[in-house]
């Protein structure tokens, strides 16, 4: 019988053990799983903004710290769930008497003092013990859900504080390709001007300091493309540390001008929910935490009562050789109720801490109602004036754009001097580079904008 009770406590062990080891390495297998079919997601090497989400939603090390901690979450709702379940163990011991106990007995009237016993004992026992109520256990009962949900609202937390980062990083990357491509072209229309000024110098039509002035406009404009492209190779290095991606990996980004002209607008008659915001979820779900705790702290005065079970093999004999040729068992079972009486005034002190508590949360609410209040107002603000921005700064790249083929024609025919022309150029470059910077400028914001309005989707 022995036996058999302890192959049975063997296998509910080895099965509980499994089963937790199962879940847990199932998740992180998940993850690790998923990280290893996007290794292959750059393998085109051109990315498009949808493309760099993607992998960093599956790959960014931040996020799949977040999803662990979902899973340490699940893990120790199984452990606090453990303390409803029967507890057996198992255990063992040997004593041997150098000398025997006396036992006092009256003997025809006299009190008379008798060794008992036997001079070896060895007793292996088993006991299970069942919770059949304690407020620890109900407050892991009750909190378990909260516990969880608060981990999965941590997650998505992340997942939108990621994609608001890769995505004005992307961004970002973009503007300055844009401006690289803007000093090119300036550089290329500043060598031709500088080959006719060039041959005009030398056929003298042209005056030594046009062909002068020229050449310092276009080593200007040299350096600034020099600096475009070495900036070019930071804000890579930036997306590729937000994205997860390896620093040795290469890609290109790709994106559509036309599509994102139109990805530009936003709704500003939306009205702000605060109830939208992850960060307003996860501060109530937390208060009902607290809620949880305050009561279970209300309830310290309630006694707990468990059931318990002991079986005992117990072996006795005077020889140790003979010792386990003959066993005497007995087992037995009883109930315990624990009632708290006085703690030292410990359960009152902690029902004011939570109560405390309680109400510091209540004070969190409000600072964050207003808080999300305020960057709503301000990236609405932002948004519009940027937007306002953007449209002039497009009338002005078109008009800069028609100034400059009229002076350049102009000086051609010998109606400008060079020095018109090169008011001109300066003024196209910086329209073109002030129109990029509004256009992104425009979707930084509309990222804040959503974020503000808890519209940033993070299922991409």
């Amino acid at each position: 019988m022995l036996n058999m009770l302890y192959r049975t406590l063997l296998i509910i062990i080895c099965l509980f053990v499994q089963t937790l080891k199962m879940e847990a390495q199932g998740t992180v297998s998940a993850r690790n799983t998923n990280r290893e079919t996007t290794k292959q997601d750059t393998a085109g090497n051109v990315l498009t903004l949808k493309d760099c989400l993607k992998y960093a939603l599956k790959n960014q090390p931040t996020l799949n710290q977040a999803y662990v901690d979902e899973a340490i979450a699940h893990i120790n709702n199984l452990i606090g769930f453990s303390s409803w379940l029967p507890q057996v163990n198992g255990s063992a011991t040997y004593q041997h008497y150098f000398q025997l106990p006396v036992n006092f007995t009256v003997f025809n009237g006299t009190l008379t003092g008798l060794q008992s016993g036997v001079s070896n004992i060895s007793t292996p026992s088993v006991t299970a013990s069942q919770t059949i109520f304690n407020t620890d256990v109900l407050l892991a009962a009750r909190a378990a859900k909260l516990n969880t949900l608060v981990a999965k609202q941590n997650t998505a937390s992340t997942k939108i504080e990621l994609v608001s980062a890769v995505s004005k990083a992307f961004y970002d990357l973009l503007l300055s390709v844009e401006q690289e491509s803007v000093y090119k072209d300036d550089t290329a229309r500043l060598k031709k001007n500088l080959r006719d000024t060039y041959n005009g110098y030398l056929s003298g039509i042209v005056d030594k300091v046009d062909y002068k002035q020229a050449t310092i406009t276009l080593n200007n404009s040299l350096t600034q493309l020099k600096s475009a492209t070495e900036i070019i190779q930071a804000k890579f290095a930036l997306l590729k540390q937000l994205m997860g991606l390896p620093a040795e990996k290469k890609f290109e980004v790709h994106f559509d001008t036309t599509q994102m002209l139109q990805e530009i607008y936003i709704d500003t008659l939306e009205q702000l929910q605060v109830e939208k915001r992850i960060e307003y979820q996860i501060l109530q779900t937390n208060k009902r935490i607290q809620r949880e705790t305050t009561l279970y702290y209300r309830l310290g005065w309630v006694p707990s009562l468990s059931a318990y079970y002991n079986y005992n093999y117990e072996f006795e004999n005077n020889s140790f050789s003979d010792l386990y040729k003959r066993a005497y068992p007995y087992s037995l079972f009883g109930l315990q109720l624990n009632l708290p009486i006085f703690t030292g005034f410990r359960r009152m002190e902690n029902v004011r801490k939570a109560t405390l508590l309680e109400h510091r949360q209540d004070l969190d609410e409000l600072n964050v109602t207003l808080t999300i209040n305020t960057q709503y107002i301000q990236a609405l603000a932002s948004y519009k004036s940027n937007l306002y921005y953007l449209q002039t700064q497009h009338e002005n790249k078109n008009m800069a754009r028609e100034v400059y083929d009229i002076v350049k024609l102009q000086y051609r025919e010998g109606v400008k001097p060079y020095l018109d022309v090169i008011v001109a150029e300066s003024d196209l470059k910086t329209s073109e580079i002030n129109y990029l910077n509004a256009l992104f400028q425009v979707l930084e914001s509309k990222i804040d904008l959503e974020k503000a309005l808890g519209n940033i989707p993070t299922d991409i």
